[in-house]
């Protein structure tokens, strides 16, 4: 029988229940909701918990974002986790919420049953209570290099594309970088070094189909490798978890199909 060890001070324990705010039944239709938040702080050396709040619905806004907002400025200053634009835009809010990766600011917390479960986005280290460490993450973005390269002299206004060039990068170029789909791939889970994870691999076919780039060859020969592309079987974690409704299956596919017609 195989036997796991967890790392020193990684099982969660139960936390704090945090006060709850005062009832006043005749002027708060609304009620409350119950959340349950991961909790970890790296300086202080004791283990993970999951701490418990309950939310006024009457003074806190519909999302998953506005009850977490609520909880630091009303609550437990100490609770951190990262936010910026507060619509769907920039990914900074991506966590685990009832068990599904997701953007916090989206996220009606009408549309879950029971207490609300928040943890960091899975399978990644912690920097603090909700912030995962992204790092690996943006190094593997940055190794595709993200960016138009061309060998031809530069127009003097910009680099043309048809209409029906432009509409190929439709499904792609949406990608908001929140990491919601990688860190729902076992494969990414298991092999987050050398596989690039369904997000990164979005980027990069957007990259390789787009009519205005002129590295096909080289962008192509960096995917050539046992694990950077292949480690994907298709599973479809990544495409369900998406917050913006995108393909990253579909396009690693199309990465594949590419890969296979220039070598016939």
């Amino acid at each position: 029988m195989v036997e796991f060890t967890l790392p020193k001070n990684s099982r969660v324990t139960e936390g704090k229940a945090w006060p709850s705010p005062p009832k006043k039944a005749a002027d708060k239709p609304k009620g409350t909701r119950e959340y349950r938040v991961y909790r970890w702080n790296p300086d202080d050396g004791n283990n993970p918990r999951i701490d418990s709040y309950t939310i006024d619905l009457d003074d806190c806004g519909p999302m998953v974002l506005d009850a977490l907002i609520w909880i630091k400025n009303k609550i437990d200053p100490t609770l951190t986790f990262r936010r910026s634009c507060r619509e769907g835009v920039c990914g900074s809010c991506a966590m685990n919420i009832d068990g599904v990766n997701t953007l916090a600011c989206t996220k009606d917390m009408a549309d879950i049953k029971g207490e609300v479960k928040i943890y960091p986005l899975p399978h990644m280290a912690v920097v603090k209570d909700l912030v995962p460490d992204l790092t690996n993450f943006y190094a593997q973005h940055a190794s595709i290099k993200p960016w138009l390269q061309t060998a031809t002299v530069a127009p003097e206004k910009e680099w043309k594309q048809s209409h029906e060039d432009r509409v190929k990068l439709d499904g792609l170029y949406e990608c908001i970088l929140c990491a919601c789909c990688s860190t729902s791939c076992p494969s990414y889970w298991w092999n987050p070094e050398r596989y690039l994870g369904p997000a990164v691999l979005l980027q990069s076919y957007r990259w390789i189909i787009d009519s205005r780039d002129e590295a096909t060859g080289e962008r192509l020969d960096n995917l050539e490798d046992p694990f950077r592309l292949y480690r994907c079987h298709q599973i479809m974690n990544c495409s369900k978890a998406c917050p913006k409704g995108l393909n990253p299956a579909k396009a690693i596919a199309e990465l594949k199909q590419l890969m296979l017609e220039r070598q016939v």
